[in-house]
C-alpha cells in the first residue's frame, strides 16, 4: 500500500483522503503515551478530517493537543518535542485535503510512512477503553509569531529595534491561513504592511492557493500601480514563497533561493558550510553557495529533511547544514527543521533592505533562460524509460558530467544543466533546463527523451 506522496498524503476528499482515511491513519500512527499537536487549514473539509484523525490518535492511546487553523510552519514549530499532524493540501484546490506528519519539527522521513502504511493495511492494533488518549487545547500561533520575530531580529542585529521600518512590504495571503502569521510578523519587526487577500477562506476565492505568475496577476498589478519595495506571496498553508520586486514582477524562486542560500552561507559559523537543495533547482545557487565558501548537496524532491539528516550523519566537526531549499520551500536549521516560508518572507525582507533594493539584492546572481518542459509518459514505462535515459543522455551530449541519483541531471562547464526526472503524480517526465542556449538544449533533450519512450512503449 503506498498513501504518501513527496508531501504527505494528498487528494480529492470525495474518494481519497476521506474521513474514515483520517481515523485509519490516525489509529496507526498512534501510540500509547505519545502526544500529537493536531492542526489544519482553512479548508471546509478540515474541521471534519481533523475530527477524524484526533478519534484515530485517541483511540489508540495517544494524547491530543488542538491547535485550530493554522499554518503549517506552526503546527510544525509547536510538534516540537513530541508529534504532529497538519490537515492540509498545501497548494492543491479547495475540494482536496491531505495528511502530514511530523516528529519534533521534522516531517515524517519515508521510513516512518511506511510504518503508518502497514498499520493501515494490517488494521489498528487496539488500546483497552480506559488507555485512550484525551484531547486539550493548546494556544500556539503568538508563541510562534514571536519566536520567528526574534529570530529574524537575531539573524540581522545591526539594523536596529524596528528592523524593517524603512521597507514597504505587500503580501498577498491567498486567503490562506499565512493571513494568520506574515502581516502580523512584519509589521512587528517595523514594516509598512499592506495585506491583500488576508481574510482566511478555504474556498480560495480571490485566486488559486498556488503562487505563480500566472495566478498573481492581480496582485503584480497592484504592486506595479503603488510605490512599495517588494510583494511577498503565499499557498494555501503558508508553506511556499513566491517574492515580487516593487514592479509586481515575479523574481524567479532559485534566484531567491539562491541570495537566501549565500547570506546563510556567509555568516556561517563552521568552516565547512552546506546548502541542501533538490535536482531541479539552478546551478545559480552552487555559484553563489561556493562564492561565499560554502557547498551544495542535493537530495530528491520532497526529501530536505532526509538530505539534512543524510549531510549530518557524515559531517565532520566543522560541517554544518546553514540552509536547505527547493523552489518555493525552504528550511532554516537555525529556527527549525520544518519548511517554512513564514520565515522566509522575514528574512528575504531583511536581505532586501540591507542590500538596498530587490535590483541590487539579484544583481549578483547570473540568471540564464530556464525552461521547464513534460514530456507524455505512460506510469508503466517511467521505470524502463529513465533507465534507458541513464545512457542515451550523456550519449547526446558526451561533453557533459553526468548525475543519476535523481533522474538524470546533466551539468557543463559553462553552469548550464539540464534535469530529467519522472513526475510522481502524473504520466508524465518532466525536462529542466538553463542555459544561454535553453531552446537548442532543451530540443536536443526532448527529441532524445521522445525517442526513449517510443522505444520502450
Amino acid at each position: 500500500m503506498t498513501l504518501f506522496g513527496t508531501a504527505g498524503i494528498r487528494g480529492p476528499v470525495e474518494n481519497r483522503v476521506t474521513p474514515e482515511l483520517a481515523l485509519s491513519v490516525g489509529q496507526a500512527a498512534g501510540k500509547p503515551g505519545e502526544t500529537f499537536v493536531v492542526g489544519r487549514d482553512a479548508r471546509e473539509t478540515g474541521e471534519a478530517l481533523a475530527a477524524a484523525m484526533e478519534a484515530g490518535l485517541e483511540s489508540a492511546g495517544s494524547a491530543v493537543r488542538r491547535v485550530g487553523v493554522v499554518p503549517t510552519p506552526t503546527l510544525a514549530y509547536a510538534s516540537r518535542g513530541r508529534r504532529g499532524v497538519m490537515v492540509t493540501a498545501s497548494h492543491n484546490p479547495p475540494a482536496d485535503n491531505g495528511i502530514k506528519f511530523f516528529s519534533d519539527g521534522v516531517e515524517y522521513d519515508r521510513d516512518a510512512e511506511k510504518l503508518v502504511e502497514h498499520g493501515v493495511e494490517t488494521g489498528p492494533e487496539r488500546v483497552p477503553w480506559a488507555a485512550w488518549g484525551g484531547a486539550e487545547r493548546l494556544e500556539i500561533l503568538e508563541s510562534y509569531r514571536n519566536a520567528v520575530g526574534e529570530y529574524v531580529r537575531e539573524e540581522f542585529p545591526g539594523e536596529g529595534g524596528e528592523l524593517l521600518s524603512e521597507l514597504s512590504i505587500a503580501v498577498d495571503c491567498g486567503a490562506g491561513v499565512a493571513g494568520l502569521a506574515t502581516p502580523q510578523i512584519l509589521d512587528a519587526l517595523g514594516a509598512d504592511v499592506v495585506a491583500v487577500n488576508a481574510a482566511v477562506d478555504g474556498h480560495f476565492p480571490a485566486r488559486e492557493s498556488k503562487p505563480t505568475p500566472e495566478t498573481l496577476q492581480s496582485f503584480s498589478r497592484f504592486l506595479a500601480e503603488g510605490d512599495g519595495d517588494l510583494g511577498i506571496a503565499h499557498d494555501g498553508d503558508g508553506d511556499r514563497i513566491v517574492v515580487l520586486d516593487g514592479d509586481g514582477e515575479v523574481i524567479h524562486e532559485d534566484t531567491v533561493l539562491a541570495v537566501v542560500a549565500a547570506h546563510y552561507t556567509r555568516t556561517a559559523g563552521a568552516d565547512d558550510p552546506v546548502v541542501v537543495t533538490t535536482p531541479n533547482a539552478s546551478a545559480r545557487i552552487d555559484e553563489q553557495v561556493r562564492r561565499a565558501g560554502g557547498r551544495v548537496e542535493r537530495v530528491r524532491l520532497g526529501a530536505l529533511h532526509e538530505g539534512i539528516a543524510r549531510v549530518r550523519e557524515n559531517a565532520g566537526d566543522d560541517t554544518d547544514v546553514v540552509f536547505a531549499a527547493e523552489p518555493w520551500k525552504h528550511i532554516h536549521p537555525a529556527f527549525g527543521g520544518w519548511i517554512d516560508a513564514i520565515v522566509s518572507a522575514g528574512v528575504v525582507s531583511a536581505l532586501v533592505l540591507e542590500a538596498g533594493d530587490t535590483d541590487a539584492l539579484r544583481a549578483p546572481v547570473t540568471e540564464r533562460p530556464y525552461r521547464k518542459e513534460r514530456v507524455d509518459c505512460p506510469d508503466e514505462a517511467k521505470a524502463a524509460t529513465m533507465t534507458a535515459l541513464e545512457t542515451a543522455l550523456p550519449d547526446a551530449v558526451p561533453e557533459a558530467a553526468v548525475n543519476t541519483d535523481y533522474g538524470v541531471r546533466l551539468e557543463f562547464a559553462d553552469a548550464s544543466w539540464t534535469l530529467v526526472r519522472p513526475s510522481g503524480t502524473e504520466p508524465y517526465v518532466r525536462i529542466y533546463a538553463e542555459s544561454e542556449d535553453v531552446d537548442e538544449l532543451v530540443a536536443t533533450v526532448r527529441e532524445v527523451v521522445e525517442t526513449t519512450i517510443a522505444d520502450v512503449t
